[in-house]
């Protein structure tokens, strides 16, 4: 590969750089447009002096918990050749009996079939497309004649994020919750014109988008089917929001159509999520930028500086939704904006309840929440900011957890998360700085490895950070962050705590532009330039505390490429891994982790590694799914696996004319975003031998 020499001013060091460009090739750039908002393919919106990484490495200190070194595991198949559906890889070995419990079955190999491949002794059944129906009323799904009102009554897009709550002990009947994260209208419609859409076809849109809550049940053959239920319900961006927390009421949240600034309609690009210990859930608002239109024609200098670092350009949105609402004008309503990029969370216990945004959890580009309860009975929430040079995170709230399943104990604990003081975190490595040179090599301790501080933002409506009120931390949480010094991570996505062994992961996708000219340098925690494979973080926290340790679990890529790291297990028998995305735990422990974007000639899968004893790091690769797809929001259960496939069909050069992929229905279907269900034919327990 050619490659060129940069150096940083204030690094005194050359750097060997790749010739990378801003778009990555394992993602078509349709799915990059309507996503988004092609974010790769603009500068990151941080542009931020603070500190280096790389620059801050300090005397090692004494710290608490020190965790057990991880580091790399990436880069790409180097010339894989694909034939007959099957990329080139490393020997994927039987699993040994006595394997760790729930990782005992044999990997599956990279592939490209249109297809969901399961491993060997495992049986698959969708469970729910888009379109099909889930509140009453709802009519069939035709895809030739769409209206928003019956897309209202049924199954959203680009369902990502999923959970399964059961209403009994045995799990038979549960409730599907899933996001909708966004749309792609090119391959929802025949007849989409980008440049003229139509208003009903925005109207689908809106209605498209948010969540869906349905009844499933368990059938005796071990699939999961929908059933009617007063429970069900739809979720979209005509959905009334409360506004809660300590910027509730802000002059920065009003509108023309709520000058209370405390009710919006909707919620958009719902991303990763979770479920908290008193049975709601929560989700996060990503790429909401890519739906407002006419940030250039902004002019105050403050404004402007807010909108730039959101990632808001432009004129005319990619929908040009703004033809039929003004809301998404800003040159019209310029605080809307600010009515998004927030956690919510739904109570799928009671389906008249109102949804809430958070905002006390920031304000940015949520993946999600995860929630733990600490042993004092406060709540952490964790959150990670998925863009390129981006932070982590955390929210410990004032008040306690009412124990219970009642209404009113929910009630309560719905109210946490409005009132606490949020964090964001700097990272320190254990390493000199000329150690990390960029290539993934382990430094000389063996491990990536160090410790961290929680930095406080704002309690309440107290700001920790000079210059902004507390208002301004929470509606411009970047800006805030920027100030502190917080450090710039390499795509923060998915971040889960371990209820067994109690720590917390954490999926850092990937950055092609580390290390690039004017871009942050590697460093201990995020340690490749150019770093297209990504890395699963592993953070030993003080749960209420301001002190964590932490280590890189995986490095991702080619196991034969010397950068790549499996938590010191041998490279020679595991399975490639790209671009780490959702992180999901089965009640032994071990993490489950779903890719977006593989960059290995492969498409994307799901994958489980054990994350202590002797198989800590043996990734080993679940299933994969179809052409064009992402692998999102996986629930590993004992007896079953569940998996949202989005986006199936979304490659270049293919629209709804001309559809590249006909999964999940066969024949010369349209592919449809769908929820999948997976369980051993034998009806015994996942990865148990």
């Amino acid at each position: 590969m050619e490659v060129r020499l940069s150096s940083r001013p204030d690094s005194g060091r050359v750097i060997p750089l790749p010739l990378i460009s801003h778009h990555s090739a394992s993602r078509s750039s349709v799915t990059c447009k309507y996503r988004c908002g092609n974010a790769c393919q603009h500068e990151a919106p941080n542009t931020s002096g603070n500190a280096y990484f790389g620059d801050i490495v300090e005397a090692v200190l004494s710290r608490r918990g020190a965790l057990k070194a991880t580091g790399a595991l990436a880069l790409t198949v180097g010339g894989a050749a694909v034939l007959n559906g099957t990329a080139a890889a490393a020997p994927q070995p039987a699993p040994a009996r006595g394997a760790v419990p729930g990782t005992d079955f044999a990997p599956v190999a990279p592939n490209t079939q249109d297809a969901v491949v399961v491993a060997d002794g495992y049986q698959q059944g969708v469970v729910i497309r888009w379109g099909d129906p889930v509140v009453e009323g709802a009519p069939e799904f035709d895809f030739a004649n769409q209206s928003a009102a019956a897309q209202e009554k049924q199954f959203g897009y680009n369902n990502d994020f999923a959970e399964l709550i059961a209403l009994d002990r045995t799990g038979a009947e549960s409730l599907l919750v899933c996001n909708h994260e966004y749309t792609t209208e090119e391959h929802m419609f025949l007849d989409y014109d980008e440049n003229n859409p139509t208003e009903e076809q925005a109207r689908i849109a809106w209605a498209a988008h948010g969540l869906s809550v349905v009844m499933v049940k368990r059938q005796d053959d071990g699939s999961l089917k929908p059933a009617p239920s007063r429970y069900n319900r739809r979720i979209t961006l005509n959905t009334p929001f409360e506004l809660r927390g300590p910027a509730a009421g802000s002059d920065l949240l009003k509108t023309s159509a709520d000058p209370t600034g405390t009710t919006v309609f909707g919620t958009q690009n719902n991303c990763a999520g979770s479920l908290t210990p008193w049975g709601t859930i929560l989700s996060g608002e990503e790429n909401f930028n890519q739906y407002f239109a006419n940030a250039d024609s902004v002019t105050d200098p403050v404004a402007k500086e807010r909108l730039g670092r959101y990632g808001f350009e432009g004129t005319a949105s990619t929908r040009k939704w703004e033809r039929f609402d003004k809301r998404w004008d800003l040159a019209q309503e310029p605080n809307e904006a600010n009515r998004f990029g927030w956690t919510v969370e739904i109570d799928p216990n009671d389906p008249s309840s109102t949804p809430v945004k958070h905002t006390a959890l920031g304000r940015f580009k949520h993946e999600g929440a995860a929630v733990q309860i600490a042993d004092d009975g406060r709540v952490v929430a964790y959150s990670g900011d998925d863009e390129r040079f981006d932070y982590i995170y955390k929210f410990v709230s004032n008040g306690k957890v009412k124990q219970g399943t009642s209404a009113l104990a929910r009630r309560h604990n719905m109210t946490l998360l409005d009132d606490g003081t949020l964090y964001v975190a700097k990272f320190t490595g254990n390493s000199p700085a000329d150690e990390i040179d960029g290539t993934g090599k382990l430094p000389a301790d063996g491990k990536f490895d160090g410790i961290g501080e929680w930095i406080a933002l704002a309690s309440g409506k107290e700001s920790f950070v000079p210059g902004f009120t507390a208002e301004e931390v929470y509606v411009f949480t970047r800006l805030a962050a920027d100030a502190v010094g917080a450090t710039k991570m390499d795509r923060p996505e998915d971040i889960q705590p371990n209820t067994v062994n109690g720590k917390v992961y954490c999926a850092l996708t990937n950055n092609s532009n580390r290390g690039s000219e004017g871009n942050a340098a590697p460093d201990e925690a995020n340690p490749r330039v150019g770093n297209k494979h990504g890395h699963v973080l592993e953070i030993d926290d003080d749960t209420t505390g301001t002190r964590f340790g932490w280590n890189l679990l995986l490095v991702c890529g080619d196991p034969n490429d010397a950068g790549t790291y499996f938590g010191g297990f041998d490279k020679s028998k595991v399975s490639p891994i790209s671009c780490p995305d959702n992180v999901a735990f089965d009640r032994h422990g071990n993490l489950w982790i779903s890719t977006d974007g593989n960059a290995l000639d492969s498409n994307d899968g799901l994958f489980a590694v054990p994350v202590e004893g002797p198989e800590r790091g043996f990734v080993k690769q679940f299933l994969t799914v179809p052409n064009g797809a992402e692998t999102c929001g996986p629930v590993v259960r004992d007896k079953l696996v569940t998996v949202s496939v989005q986006h199936p069909g979304e490659i270049d050069g293919h629209n709804a004319g001309n559809p590249a992929s006909h999964w999940p229905d066969g024949g010369t279907s349209q592919p449809r975003p769908s929820v999948v269900a997976i369980w051993r034919e034998d009806g015994g327990e996942i990865g148990r031998g």
